[in-house]
């Protein structure tokens, strides 16, 4: 389980979460794990290509192979303060409890505008 930090949720042109995770070998710095949909130019891309793109600082960038990692679920639970979010090639346990109550109250109204048109599994947000 990945201990976050901090989240911040941003809404305009992009649809942005990002959890600041704690890095591995250094527990005193983070790593960004960033959830990503851009709906006004969406209708551009292929079908295949349209959703939420995760991206995460440890793992090989795989827009780098010309594909992005989609979003498949979220599933947040309130009372066991995590986050499970698992994508095309990945799976991410999250604890949040660490987390101020207001940041926790953004990612969710993020994560419901990032879910239009059902473009993934969503519980608990």
């Amino acid at each position: 389980m990945e201990q976050v930090w901090f989240i911040t949720a941003e809404t305009g042109t992009d649809l942005i979460v990002s959890f600041a995770v704690r890095k591995l070998d250094y527990p005193e710095e983070i790593e960004s794990l960033t959830l990503l949909r851009t709906p006004k130019y969406e209708h551009l891309l292929p079908p295949e290509e349209r959703g939420v793109s995760v991206s995460f600082e440890r793992l090989a960038d795989p827009e780098e192979f010309g594909r992005k990692d989609l979003l498949v679920a979220a599933r947040y639970d309130r009372e066991g303060e995590t986050v499970h979010l698992t994508t095309q090639e990945h799976s991410f346990d999250l604890d949040v409890s660490k987390v101020d109550a207001g940041e926790l109250d953004d990612m969710c109204k993020v994560m419901r505008r990032m879910n239009r048109g059902a473009a993934f599994l969503l519980t608990g947000f």
